[in-house]
């Protein structure tokens, strides 16, 4: 007979029967908790469980990046930020080879390995370079007077002494004539105990920079900290640098005479601030200050 109620008793009420989870200690076995369950608050609880971890993947892939680890869900954002990436890539990659190229620059300028285009005109001989050829009382004459720059002063009239930019002599610098790289204020001086080797003038937007003395161009790259930078080789081992500038107008090799527009003053380079002209003079690999040789007014 009680067989034949159990049958009886529908599936709601054979999940609705109470069970009893107890934990006991495996040495002791003494009673450590217990739970009263039914078969229908175990699948509830398991239902539930499966229903918010199912809803936490489906939010992790719809607003994480971890959707892009599963195949099927790229989307145009995807891959315009891939674009990006790659557009960055290739600016580092362009901005190091830069930096390579200034580097190798001045490391041929610090060994004397200055290469000159073939198609620019031959720096001239002098007659020291032909000891087989003698030289006369009025040649040497001649020579001293051009060495010395006898020129007249356009307001004075008189013969004034100026040293000519190119000699083949070693002459002191006091005695050398620097036309200015350009016209305008001096606003940050000479002070190597900061690290600044040049000076700082600024001058209306696009105005031509000049070389100061005859020479040849033997870097004109750009840099990350000083932007479009061309250096110069003259004679009487002097070098002259000027950074910052928007735009080169000569090339490596170059040969360049004074006065000669060889860059637009410009704000290139992370060392700057507004637009101006970084200028260094080097005489036999130490700055000078310009400032002591160069009229910027």
């Amino acid at each position: 007979m009680a067989e034949e109620n159990k049958k009886q008793r529908s599936r709601w009420e054979r999940w609705k029967d109470p069970y009893r989870l107890v934990i006991f200690n495996d040495e002791t076995f003494e009673e450590v908790n217990s739970y009263k369950l039914t078969l229908l608050n175990v699948y509830v609880l398991l239902s539930t469980l499966i229903v918010l971890v199912a809803g936490f993947v489906i939010l992790a892939m719809a607003f994480t990046p971890v959707k892009r680890l599963i195949p099927g869900f790229s989307n145009g954002n995807n891959h315009a930020e891939m674009v990006r990436l790659y557009q960055d890539l290739d600016s580092l990659e362009t901005l190091v080879a830069a930096q390579e190229r200034y580097n190798e620059g001045i490391r041929r300028l610090l060994a004397g390995e200055v290469q000159y285009a073939p198609t620019d005109p031959p720096p001239k001989k002098s007659i020291e370079e032909h000891p087989e050829v003698k030289r006369s009382e009025e040649d040497d004459k001649l020579r001293n007077e051009v060495e010395m720059g006898l020129i007249r002063e356009a307001t004075g009239g008189s013969k004034a002494v100026n040293p000519v930019n190119i000699s083949p002599r070693e002459i002191p610098l006091e005695q050398m004539y620097f036309t200015p790289p350009l016209g305008g204020s001096v606003v940050a001086t000479f002070d190597p105990e900061k690290k600044h080797l040049g000076v700082d003038v600024v001058a209306p937007k696009n105005t031509p920079v000049k070389a100061v003395m005859d020479g040849w161009v033997i870097s004109s790259d750009w840099t990350l900290e000083t932007g479009n930078t061309i250096a110069i080789q003259h004679t009487n081992n002097i070098v002259t640098f000027y950074k910052h500038n928007s735009a080169l107008l000569k090339k490596a090799g170059s040969y360049v005479r004074a006065g000669e527009a060889i860059a637009i003053i410009g704000n290139t380079g992370e060392l700057t601030d507004g637009p101006h002209l970084h200028f260094e003079l080097w005489h036999r690999g130490k700055p000078v200050d310009p400032t002591n040789f160069v009229n910027f007014r």
